[in-house]
C-alpha cells in the first residue's frame, strides 16, 4: 500500500510476450483496459468478481489506480 492506497505495482504487469505488452493483471491474460470499460459501463464491482472468477475486489481497485496515476503523469518540458 501506499499513503493507504493499494499500490496497482503488486497486481498490473505488462511483459512484451504477453497480449503484446499491454498492461493487465498480474497471473492472468486479463487486460486492465478490459476491466476498465466494464467500470466505464456502469458495471459493480461484485458483478465484474461473478465475471471473471480470477479477479479479485484488490485487482479491480489497482486497475483504478493505475488509471489514476496515468492520468496524473505530466510529461516534462523540452
Amino acid at each position: 500500500m501506499v499513503d493507504g492506497q493499494l499500490d496497482w505495482r503488486d497486481y498490473i504487469v505488462s511483459t512484451p510476450g504477453v497480449l503484446r505488452g499491454k498492461p493487465r493483471i498480474k497471473g492472468t491474460r486479463i487486460p486492465v483496459s478490459l476491466i476498465l470499460g466494464y467500470l466505464a459501463a456502469g458495471n459493480a464491482t461484485d458483478r465484474i468478481v461473478d465475471e471473471f472468477p480470477d479477479l479479485t475486489k484488490e485487482h479491480i481497485a489497482a486497475c483504478l489506480n493505475y488509471a489514476r496515476d496515468l492520468s496524473e503523469f505530466e510529461v516534462a518540458a523540452a
